[in-house]
């Protein structure tokens, strides 16, 4: 007979164990209309040369200070700030979000010492 031995179940636990980064900071310029509605901004703006900056960090507490810095660095709206997700929306002509992110990224950077990427337009 053969051995009928019990099988050995292994289990596999994952964590998140997040590092000090901004892993998103993008412009969107020029965006159509339509998005500020879908996201629930203010769809009142010049969109000649209207942008939405959208920016991720962890831990996602920083994204208060990333918002802090971001509205006192230029003239950008606070869209969306979440300390639960890291996700930071700011709104405003696109040298003044771009002015915001660069601001931001600085701080967070050479300030906080975090992991920063570089900033992507569309």
């Amino acid at each position: 007979m053969a051995d009928i031995s019990p099988e050995v179940k292994q289990r596999i636990i994952q964590e998140l164990v997040p590092g000090k980064q901004i892993s998103l900071a993008h412009i969107i310029a020029g965006p159509v209309r339509e998005m500020y509605t879908k996201l629930g901004l203010d769809p009142s703006v010049d969109y000649g040369n209207a942008a939405i900056g959208i920016m991720t960090v962890t831990p996602c507490e920083t994204a208060i200070i990333m918002a802090d810095i971001a509205s006192k660095a230029a003239g950008v709206d606070l869209g969306f700030v979440d300390r639960f997700s890291g996700s930071l929306i700011i709104t405003g002509t696109v040298s003044e979000v771009e002015a915001a992110e660069k601001a931001v990224l600085d701080y967070v950077g050479g300030t906080l010492g975090y992991t920063v990427c570089p900033i992507t337009r569309t």
